[in-house]
């Protein structure tokens, strides 16, 4: 059997990290000074992901393509946790969420229900919209950015 490095990053439990900003959504309507500290979580974990994908592409590239291969990842990386993870997710959340409050205002009379079922419902979509989020990047990059970063690097490589 193959040893296979663990990915602590991504296979374990500090990926959470990067949808921090989709529970700093969810909690907007009862605690807004959450929302931009979330942000902050996420995008340090987007930084330190592009950061250990560049570092592992160089390490592994021949010695005259290291940088190249390093600035593939590194995009790719980085454009790949800022819109799966960040951008698409957060921006979806916040409209459940801000869809939910009006919905609720105009329908129900308990205050308590009206501050936290928006909440609520913001928090059980995160879990319904993460892997069509994850596939939906991975194909648009897939057709895109990585079909020219792939020809970029086969002509760095000879």
């Amino acid at each position: 059997m193959a040893n296979v490095e663990k990915d602590i990053l991504r296979d374990g439990p500090l990926r959470y990290l990067g949808y921090a900003n989709e529970l700093g959504e969810s909690f907007r309507p009862v605690f807004p000074a959450f929302v931009a500290p979330s942000y902050a979580v996420a995008f340090a974990y987007v930084a330190a992901d592009t950061y250990d994908k560049a570092t592992k592409a160089g390490a592994s590239a021949p010695p005259s393509a290291k940088s190249a291969h390093m600035a593939a990842a590194a995009g790719d990386t980085l454009l790949w946790q800022t819109m799966a993870s960040v951008v698409i997710p957060g921006f979806t959340i916040n409209r459940v969420v801000a869809l939910s409050k009006a919905a609720v205002t105009s329908s129900v009379k308990n205050p308590a229900l009206v501050r936290w079922l928006p909440t609520c419902i913001g928090l059980g979509a995160i879990p319904l919209i993460i892997h069509p989020i994850d596939a939906l990047v991975d194909f648009s990059m897939d057709n895109s950015t990585r079909l020219w970063s792939t020809k970029y690097l086969e002509g760095k490589n000879n």
